[in-house]
């Protein structure tokens, strides 16, 4: 036991002074283990952790640190958007909830809570804000998506029910924003891995814009058709019956 404490004790003793010297010398940043190039990464983590713990930094992710500065309104704070940038490196986050709505065009309010979703199994809720609501584990296809992709996904998901349109604008506006060239093909790319509701309603929008059969019949025998689906808003869809979906807030198919 002796020898594994001395051991540990001078792969971190030379490193210390160094690491908190030019933690002091560099003011208030962000700090990462990739800082210390050339430096044991095992010391570098130690002697991070440990000036945390002696409360000269703050840990936001695992490898993050930041050191701030005092203010007459007390300790500074990091950038947010640099801090997500750097934790989220290689994770995808999309809009959610209201968000998605906005960012389609389907409403303008704004919400009380920020709402993401993400392919990561988790996100930071130091960084993102602890009322910040996390959908996590969205599936890796999204990572093929682009941001308006995801947040129609998102939105079928929901019904629709973060719209403030009517169901009849509600309708219309989905499938202006499917009809974009090559935009309803890359959410079907995706769909094998959404919910069955979501798959219906891709099926009778891919109907409605008068896609070509192939391009949904394996929609059709993936699913039970037994099951009736909740459809929201978009129940208006000329062929939400035909797809399975449950009589909607809109009896006029758009």
């Amino acid at each position: 036991m002796r020898r594994i404490l001395t051991t540990s004790h001078t792969r971190l003793g030379p490193a210390m002074p160094f690491i908190r010297r030019r933690i002091e010398l560099g003011g208030e940043r962000i700090w990462q283990l990739a800082d210390f190039r050339g430096l044991p990464f095992t010391a570098v983590a130690q002697a991070l952790s440990r000036l945390q713990r002696q409360g000269e930094l703050t840990r936001f992710s695992k490898g993050v640190y930041y050191r701030a500065r005092e203010t007459a309104f007390g300790k500074s704070q990091p950038n947010p958007a640099e801090l997500q940038r750097l934790v989220c490196r290689n994770k995808y986050i999309f809009p959610a909830g209201i968000a998605a709505a906005n960012l389609l065009g389907f409403n303008t309010q704004q919400a009380r809570k920020s709402e993401v979703a993400t392919t990561a199994l988790s996100l930071p809720k130091k960084i993102f804000g602890s009322d910040t609501v996390i959908h996590t584990r969205r599936p890796q296809a999204w990572t093929a998506l682009s941001e308006v992709d995801a947040a129609l996904l998102d939105l079928m998901r929901q019904g629709a029910r973060t719209s403030e349109l009517s169901p009849q604008e509600t309708v219309r506006r989905i499938l202006a924003l499917l009809s974009e060239k090559g935009r309803f093909e890359r959410v079907l790319s995706a769909a094998a891995t959404e919910p069955p509701r979501v798959r219906a309603m891709l099926g009778a929008i891919g109907d409605q814009l008068g896609k070509h059969r192939r391009a949904t019949e394996r929609l059709r025998a993936s699913l039970n058709p037994l099951s009736r689906f909740e459809f929201g808003l978009l129940a208006g869809l000329k062929h939400a019956r035909d797809w399975q979906a449950k009589p909607g807030p809109s009896r006029e198919a758009v």
